[in-house]
């Protein structure tokens, strides 16, 4: 689907969406090569889930560095990796680039693809106000690299999402409680505090996500219901590999929480060694 504006006569070609049409790396340097021209005005291209690889991102990085006009980029859904994103990093520092908002999640990027990232935006870090990374694995250093960014008084950006829906509200309560961003941490301790289903299911989301390392767990004395722990162990099968200690004494578990629990502990990518 395409957006076109008149003017002057002339229809100007303002948005371009060619998602989840398999382009390939071929099919994205002639489009790259027709966005250089100086008569084109697009301010949005989407190109998720179009089979792109990294090789796409050098001719992608050309044309943020030639055309100032375009303000919207959506790459998500495409194996771009962390060499696809320091390709990318190249049109990004580029003072030329006015681009606004950056999509790329669920590309495969890793810690150096966030590092890259982050120096591009405090090279210039004057335009870009969206970024969506979600879906991606960047370790602690990465997500340390992109929220350290957001203390610089000049960096723009607006919406910086990491995380799904839930597991950002998640976020966003468990910094407030400890006072630290709990991306950050190996350990979250909850204890005596009483979460309720809606708090529950915003820590399970937070579990499931890549971006969490937590290792210890301590949920004592949180009122968590057998309903609860079924949530809860759901999100652990579903991210089984980096919990070492699990705390959930004094709860009313019951029967029921007890055998997910136990479902847990048969999966072959179950890390626990502590369980109380």
């Amino acid at each position: 689907m395409s957006v076109y504006f008149l003017s002057s006569g002339f229809w100007v070609l303002l948005l371009m969406n060619l998602s989840l049409h398999e382009l390939g790396d071929t099919r994205v340097n002639q489009i790259t090569a027709l966005l250089q021209d100086k008569h084109c005005k697009l301010n949005t291209l989407m190109l998720c889930d179009c089979g792109l690889t990294e090789e796409s991102c050098s001719a992608l990085a050309t044309v943020l560095r030639s055309n100032s006009t375009l303000k919207e980029l959506d790459l998500s859904n495409n194996n771009l990796q962390d060499s696809g994103v320091k390709k990318l990093q190249n049109g990004l520092e580029d003072t030329n680039c006015t681009l606004e908002n950056l999509r790329l999640s669920n590309c495969g990027i890793s810690e150096e693809g966030y590092k890259a990232l982050a120096s591009a935006l405090r090279s210039n870090p004057s335009h870009l106000t969206k970024l969506d990374l979600t879906g991606n694995d960047p370790g602690q250093s990465g997500v340390k690299e992109l929220s350290d960014l957001l203390q610089d008084p000049k960096c723009q950006l607006k919406t910086l999402r990491f995380l799904s829906l839930a597991a950002d509200e998640a976020c966003q309560f468990l910094t407030a409680v400890m006072c630290k961003n709990p991306l950050l941490l190996r350990e979250l301790n909850l204890s005596e505090r009483e979460l309720g289903d809606t708090r529950v299911i915003q820590i399970a989301a937070l579990l499931q996500d890549k971006h969490c390392k937590l290792s210890t767990l301590i949920l004592c004395r949180c009122s968590i219901t057998e309903k609860q722990c079924i949530i809860l162990t759901s999100a652990l099968k579903l991210n089984p590999s980096l919990l070492r200690e699990l705390e959930l004494s004094k709860n009313e578990l019951k029967n029921i929480g007890v055998n997910h629990l136990c479902d847990v502990l048969k999966d072959s990518h179950c890390k626990l060694e502590t369980l109380r």
